[in-house]
C-alpha cells in the first residue's frame, strides 16, 4: 500500500486556525512605516497564495522589530512566519518561528496568546510526528505520558481566560494528537467536544477541519479494526471475525458522513484547500469500502451477513443505505482534478498531485493474493504529468521532501514498465532530494529501496546489497519516529517494512547458496543473519509500538551469552520457501531451505500445533516428527559433533506458535536431549545471569472464577497448590492470591521487597490485538502488558529485582502469529531478564508439578534456566516410570507448552 507512506502532512489538516488560516496584521504606528509595509506587503503575497514571495519581507520587518525590542510586532509577524513555512512544508522553520513567538508573549507577560500559540506548535509537532509533545504542550508535561486530565498546557489556559476559541484549537489539536497515537476512542471524544463548541460560536472554518478530522478518527479506526479480522482469520474465529467486519463497515461508514459533512461546508465557505483535503479522504475512503464489500461476500455466510448490515434499518451501522460504488469515486476524483488546477503553489497542492498520481486500482479480495506493488493506477494516463507538475511546484516551494516523493513515484512509475534506466535516474534524484532535508528521511529509505529493486532487476548484484543495506540502515535510523508518526497505520507494517527485509533476505540466502567461496558464504550467512534480526527488532517495535523502547545489547555481550555449548536456530519464512540459518560454536554457520510454501507451512504448523492440545486422543507424534525433519534432522551430525547442550530459537511468523520442546525425532523428543530456549532476539536478550544467593518469590495468583470485558474465566483449581510448591521452595516469598492480586499490591509489595522471580498463575491471554492482551487479576480485574511493564520497570533497576517472570497458564490462539510475537517478546515489555510462559493453559494439577520440578533444579548451583525447564519436562514425560504422579502426563498437552524465553542460563 504505498499511498500509505505519503506523508502525513497533506492529510493533517490543520484542526482550527486561530486566525482562520490568514496571517495577522497589526496597526501601523508612524516611526514603524517601513517595517509595516513590509508587513503588509507579506501579507499580500500570503493571501494571494504566494507563501514562499511572503516569508523575505516579513523576515526583514522582523529584524527591525526585535532590534527594537518590539516583543508585540516581533511576536506577530513570527506568528506569520510559522504559517508561511508550514505552507512550503519547511517543518524545522515552521517550528523555530512558534517557539520565539512563545518567547515574545512570555516577555509581554501574555498567558493567554502563549496559551493560543502553544496550540498552534502542538499542531506543528504532530504534523512532525511529534505527538507526545503536542500532548505535553497542550496538557502539561506531567501528562505528556498517559494525559487523563490536563493542568498547566495550553488548554487549561484557555479555560483559564474563558477563551472558547483557544478551547476549541486546544481540543481539537489533542485529539488529533491521540488519533497519531492509535488513542482512537480519545481522540473522537476531544474532537467531538471540539467541534461542539465550533458549532457554539458558529465557527464554519472550525467545523470544516474538525469534521475531517473525525473522519479520519473514524477511519483509522476501522483500519485498525479490519486487521484485527486478519487475526480472526488466523484463528478461525468466524464469530469474532463477523463482529470485527461489522464494526470496521460501521467505522468507516461513520468516516464517510464526516469527510462529506466537511466537504458541504468547506464548499460553502470556497475553501478550496479543504475541499481537497476532503475530496481526497473521500476517494480512499471509496475504494477501501470497494474492497471490504467484496471481503464480506467471500462466503455465502459473510455475503448474507453483508446484505443483512446494509439492509437492516434496525442495525445502527451504515448511514447510506449501500457503500459508494466505484461510479462515485471516479466523479470525486474528478471533482478533484478540477480543483488541483486552481489552487495556489504549495505544500498541500503538491501532496494532493501524489496521491491523485499514486491512487491504485480497487483490487479484489483474495486471501492468497499476495500485495502488487504495481497494480493499475486509477488515472494511468494522468500519472506522469501529475507527478512532473508537483516535481517542479515542490521546487519552486524549495520543499526537498515533497520533491523526493514525487520524483520517486516518477520513478516507480518507470520500475513497473521495466524501464529500468529511466526509473533509476528518477529514484536517484529522489535519494538526492531526500538527503537535502533531515525530515525528509521517511522517504529516503523508501527510493533506497526502490533502487535495490531496479538493480536487482538487472542482477546488478553489488549494487542491490549496498542499495538493501542503506535502506535497512536508514529505516533503523528513523524507525522510532517513523512508527510514532504513522501510530494509525501499524497494521501497514507487512506492506511496507516487513517486505524491504524480506526481499533483501531472500536476495542474500540466494546469494550464500550460490556461493563455491567457504568465506564470502559465511559473510553473507552473517549479513543475512543481521537482516532477519533487524526484522524481528521491527517487528517487535511495530507490535508493541512507540511506547517501548527496545534496549539492545553489543556483540561481546552476546558472544558471552552463547557460549560453547549452545546451538541458534534463526528462520525467516519467505513466499516460496523457510530458510534455517544455525549459528554453532566458533563462528561455524550452516543453511538449509525448507522448500514449502508460506501457507502450506501454516497448514502444517496448525494441525502440529492443534495435536499437542487435543488430549481425548492417543498422541499421534507424526506432524512432529515432520516437522523435525524439516528443521532439525540437517543438522543433527552438526549439534553432535560440537557437542551441543542448548538449543535456542529466534523464530519467524507462525513458528513462534509451536513449542519446539515437541518435536520428535521417531524415538523421542526433541526435549530429551536439549535443553531449549526462545528469544526474539539475541540483541534484546539482556546477558545477566540469575543470582542464586538471595532467591525470593514475589507469588501472584487467582484461583477463582472472574469475569474480564464481558469474557469468562474458568477456576483454576490448582492454582493454589502451585504457589504452596514455590513457598516451600523458596521459604522467604509471599504470595497475593485472590483478592488481593491487585496491580496496586503488586506494585506496593515490590517496591519495598526485592524479588528476583516473579511468578504470576492466573489467566493471560496474549492476543494480536493489544487491548485484548492481558492477565487477570482479582475483583475481575486486568493487567495489559503496559502495565505489567510499568509496575516492573519502576523496581527493576534495583538489585536482585525482577530477573525471572513466570506466567503459568497464558493462552495464545492456534494460528494467530501476532499473539505469539506479543509472548515472544514478554521478556523485554516487561523488563526482564527471562520469562517463563505457557502457549496454552493447562488446568490441571501436572502444572504444580513442573513449577515444583522446575524451581526446584533452578535453585541448584549449575543449572541453567533452560536446563531446570528440561528436566521438568523430562519428569513428566517420564511419568510411566514415576509412582509419584500419573501416567498421563506424558502426553505433550501437560508439558509441552511451556517455553523459555530470554535469558536461558
Amino acid at each position: 500500500m504505498r499511498n500509505s507512506r505519503l506523508p502525513i502532512l497533506f492529510f493533517l489538516s490543520l484542526i482550527c486556525c486561530l486566525w482562520l488560516g490568514h496571517p495577522a496584521s497589526i496597526a501601523q504606528p508612524e516611526n514603524l512605516a517601513n517595517a509595516n509595509q513590509l508587513l503588509q506587503q507579506g501579507v499580500d503575497y500570503y493571501q494571494a497564495g504566494d507563501y514562499q514571495a511572503a516569508i523575505k519581507p516579513w523576515e526583514n520587518a522582523l529584524k527591525f522589530y526585535q532590534n527594537t525590542n518590539n516583543h508585540e510586532y516581533s511576536a506577530t509577524v513570527q506568528e506569520n512566519l510559522a504559517r508561511a513555512y508550514q505552507k512550503i512544508g519547511d517543518m524545522e522553520e515552521e517550528i523555530r518561528y512558534w517557539k520565539q513567538a512563545i518567547s515574545d508573549y512570555e516577555e509581554l507577560r501574555d498567558q493567554r496568546q502563549m496559551g493560543l500559540v502553544a496550540t498552534e506548535l502542538a499542531q506543528a509537532y504532530s504534523r512532525f510526528g511529534q505527538s507526545r509533545k503536542a500532548i505535553a504542550l497542550l496538557c502539561g508535561p506531567s501528562d505528556a505520558q498517559e494525559a487523563v486530565t490536563c493542568t498547566g498546557g495550553s488548554l487549561d489556559i484557555a479555560k483559564q481566560f474563558a477563551d472558547q476559541e483557544g478551547e476549541m484549537a486546544a481540543l481539537g489539536s489533542l485529539g488529533e494528537a491521540y488519533r497519531l497515537q492509535g488513542k482512537y476512542e480519545q481522540a473522537i471524544a476531544r474532537l467531538q467536544e471540539s467541534l461542539e463548541i465550533a458549532e457554539e460560536l458558529n465557527n464554519s472554518a472550525a467545523q470544516t477541519a474538525t469534521l475531517n478530522n473525525l473522519g479520519n478518527a473514524y477511519k483509522a479506526q476501522a483500519q485498525l479494526t479490519e486487521s484485527y479480522v486478519n487475526s480472526a482469520e488466523q484463528r478461525n474465529a468466524k464469530e469474532k471475525k463477523k463482529e470485527y467486519l461489522e464494526d470496521a463497515l460501521k467505522y468507516y461508514n461513520q468516516a464517510q458522513d464526516y469527510f462529506q459533512k466537511s466537504l458541504q461546508l468547506a464548499s460553502k465557505q470556497n475553501n478550496q484547500f479543504a475541499q481537497m483535503r476532503a475530496l481526497m479522504d473521500l476517494v480512499k475512503l471509496y475504494h477501501r469500502l470497494e474492497e471490504i464489500k467484496q471481503r464480506a461476500e467471500g462466503s455465502p455466510d459473510e455475503k448474507n451477513f453483508f446484505t443483512t448490515m446494509h439492509e437492516n434499518p434496525s442495525l445502527p451501522v451504515p448511514t447510506s443505505p449501500r457503500p459508494p460504488v466505484s461510479l462515485n469515486a471516479e466523479a470525486t476524483i474528478q471533482q478533484a482534478l478540477d480543483l488541483l488546477q486552481q489552487l495556489p503553489d504549495s505544500q498541500d497542492k503538491v501532496y494532493a498531485a501524489i496521491n491523485l498520481a499514486t491512487l491504485k486500482q480497487p483490487t479484489p479480495f483474495d486471501d492468497s493474493s499476495q500485495p502488487n506493488p504495481c497494480s493499475q493506477l486509477q488515472l494511468a494516463g494522468k500519472a506522469e504529468t501529475l507527478l512532473n507538475q508537483a516535481a517542479l511546484i515542490a521546487q519552486r516551494l524549495e520543499n526537498y521532501r515533497a520533491r523526493s516523493f514525487a520524483l520517486g513515484e516518477l520513478g516507480h512509475i518507470y520500475e513497473c514498465r521495466q524501464d529500468y534506466q529511466q526509473a533509476l535516474e528518477f529514484t536517484q534524484q529522489a535519494q538526492w532530494a531526500a538527503n537535502q532535508d533531515l525530515s525528509a528521511k521517511d522517504s529516503l529509505y523508501l527510493w533506497e529501496w526502490q533502487a535495490g529493486r531496479i538493480f536487482r532487476a538487472q542482477n546488478m548484484e553489488e549494487e542491490t546489497t549496498n542499495s538493501y543495506k542503506q535502506a535497512i540502515a536508514t529505516l533503523k535510523d528513523i524507525r522510532n519516529e517513523l512508527l510514532i508518526a504513522e501510530r494509525d497505520q501499524q497494521f501497514d507494517f507487512r506492506d511496507a517494512i516487513n517486505p524491504l527485509h524480506r526481499e533483501f533476505a531472500k536476495f542474500i540466502l540466494n546469494q550464500a547458496q550460490d556461493s563455491d567461496d567457504s568465506q564470502d558464504k559465511s559473510e553473507k550467512l552473517e549479513s543475512a543473519l543481521e537482516t532477519i534480526d533487524s526484522l524481528k527488532l521491527a517487528e517487535l517495535q511495530n507490535y508493541y509500538g512507540d511506547d517501548c523502547v527496545l534496549i539492545t545489547f553489543s556483540p561481546e555481550k552476546v558472544e558471552e551469552l552463547v557460549g560453547e555449548n549452545t546451538a541458534v536456530f534463526s528462520s525467516i519464512i519467505l513466499s516460496d520457501r523457510t530458510a534455517i540459518l544455525v549459528s554453532l560454536p566458533k563462528g561455524k554457520k550452516r543453511l538449509e531451505e525448507i522448500e514449502i510454501d508460506s501457507q502450506k507451512l501454516r497448514d502444517e504448523i496448525n494441525e502440529f500445533r492443534k495435536g499437542l492440545e487435543r488430549i481425548r486422543d492417543e498422541y499421534d507424534p507424526k506432524p512432529a516428527q515432520e516437522l523435525y525433519q524439516k528443521i532439525i534432522a540437517p543438522f543433527a551430525d552438526d549439534l553432535k559433533s560440537a557437542g551441543i547442550e542448548t538449543l535456542v530459537f529466534i523464530q519467524d511468523g507462525i513458528l513462534r506458535s509451536i513449542p519446539m520442546a515437541a518435536l520428535h525425532d521417531g524415538e523421542k523428543f526433541l526435549i530429551e536431549s536439549y535443553a531449549i530456549a526462545t528469544t526474539p532476539s539475541l540483541k534484546l536478550t539482556n546477558p545477566q545471569t540469575l543470582n542464586r544467593d538471595q532467591l525470593r518469590v514475589l507469588a501472584l495468583g487467582l484461583s477463582e472464577a472472574s469475569e474480564v470485558n464481558g469474557q469468562e474465566f474458568s477456576p483454576l483449581y490448582d492454582v493454589e497448590e502451585e504457589i504452596e510448591a514455590v513457598k516451600a521452595i523458596f521459604p522467604d516469598s509471599k504470595e497475593l492470591l485472590n483478592d488481593d492480586f491487585t496491580q496496586k499490591n503488586f506494585k506496593d509489595e515490590l517496591e519495598q521487597t526485592p524479588y528476583p522471580i516473579l511468578h504470576i498463575a492466573t489467566h493471560g491471554q496474549f492476543r494480536a490485538i493489544q487491548e485484548e492482551t492481558f492477565l487477570v487479576t482479582g475483583n475481575n480485574g486486568k493487567l495489559t502488558l503496559e502495565d505489567l511493564e510499568n509496575t516492573i520497570s519502576s523496581v527493576s533497576s534495583k538489585p536482585n529485582s525482577g530477573e525471572l517472570l513466570a506466567l503459568t497458564a497464558c493462552q495464545t490462539a492456534t494460528g494467530d502469529d501476532r499473539a505469539a510475537l506479543g509472548l515472544a517478546g514478554i521478556a523485554v515489555r516487561a523488563g526482564v531478564s527471562s520469562a517463563l510462559a505457557s502457549l496454552w493453559p493447562i488446568n490441571d494439577a501436572s502444572t504444580p508439578l513442573l513449577v515444583k520440578e522446575f524451581y526446584t533444579n533452578l535453585s541448584r548451583p549449575g543449572v541453567s534456566k533452560a536446563q531446570a525447564l528440561q528436566a521438568a519436562q523430562r519428569k513428566l514425560i517420564e511419568a510411566k516410570e514415576e509412582k509419584d504422579i500419573q501416567d498421563k502426563y506424558a502426553h505433550p498437552h501437560y508439558w509441552a507448552p511451556f517455553i523459555l524465553i530470554g535469558n536461558w542460563l
